[in-house]
């Protein structure tokens, strides 16, 4: 006879440990320059700040956990005050793994005052084969506020011979200006990433791509230049919204390495005096 009470069956495999990580800073402008007010960190995400002269405060978003596969969340809030200036960035590109069930989320939320300006330039986010996830970007400027908004993704490390098949990513923006949006945008692919990606309309066979959105007045003036950037792989417009302007750029290349020969050029165009991140150079 097999006994099939509860107590002779084998134990369930102990679930696995899932990341879980919350940041938030807040600046402000006091003694004519950007300084830290408020900083809260928990699980693995932390955030440090390298030592700089001036304007803009630099803040370097870590994921101690080291990368993200299905179940993991990381959820970042930003906040500017009026007048202040501060640029975002990544310790290193976030790399997300196959997933075995669920999906990884990241969620990004930049509030910026009146006459303050953010840049949100992360490294690159690698997927790889069979991943799931999902990044969300809400942003709120106020009136006179400015921003810089980058979000760059490898399907795969060609070097490496990696190749990305089957998965699913889902990338989700809401920008609002004063209340109001001024743009949005949801870009998902899966679960045959590979042959979506080789479309024509889609990405003609590309594996690395970025989409750059600057609001400013100084969006207009800026066009041509970063058309000349961008080149035959991508192409770069421009509205007007309100007394601002909306400029959106987007890039496609076969690989990272091709990809940043011309997002650097571009990066540095756009944030003006503020260049690039240092770790972007390291």
């Amino acid at each position: 006879m097999i006994d099939n009470s509860p107590a002779c069956l084998p134990a369930a495999p102990p679930a696995a440990q899932r990341v879980a990580g919350t940041a938030r800073l807040f600046c402000g402008r006091t003694g004519g320059r950007t300084r830290l007010q408020r900083l809260y960190q928990d699980g693995s995400a932390k955030i440090r700040m390298p030592a700089v002269q001036g304007d803009p405060l630099e803040a370097v978003l870590i994921n101690t956990a080291g990368g993200l596969t299905g179940g993991d969340r990381l959820g970042w809030m930003i906040e500017v005050g009026e007048g202040a200036s501060a640029s975002i960035t990544t310790q290193a590109c976030e790399k997300v793994y196959r997933a075995a069930s669920d999906r990884a989320e990241t969620r990004a939320s930049l509030r910026v005052g009146a006459g303050g300006r953010v840049a949100w330039l992360p490294q690159e986010t690698i997927v790889f084969d069979r991943a799931a996830f999902a990044r969300t970007l809400d942003v709120e400027l106020e009136e006179g506020a400015e921003a810089l908004l980058l979000e760059a993704t490898l399907f795969g490390r060609l070097a490496m011979g990696e190749r990305v098949i089957d998965g699913s990513f889902h990338d989700r923006w809401r920008v609002r200006r004063g209340g109001a949006l001024i743009h949005a945008e949801d870009f998902r692919i899966g679960p045959d990433i590979a042959a979506r990606l080789g479309r024509p309309a889609v990405a003609g066979g590309a594996l690395a791509m970025v989409t750059l959105l600057l609001v400013s007045p100084r969006a207009e003036a800026l066009l041509e230049p970063a058309r000349a950037i961008v080149g035959d792989r991508g192409g770069a417009s421009c509205w007007s919204v309100g007394r601002s302007g909306k400029l959106l750029a987007r890039l496609t290349a076969g690989d990272g390495y091709q990809l940043r020969k011309r997002l650097v050029p571009l990066v540095e165009l756009l944030n003006g005096q503020a260049g690039l991140p240092k770790l972007w150079s390291l």
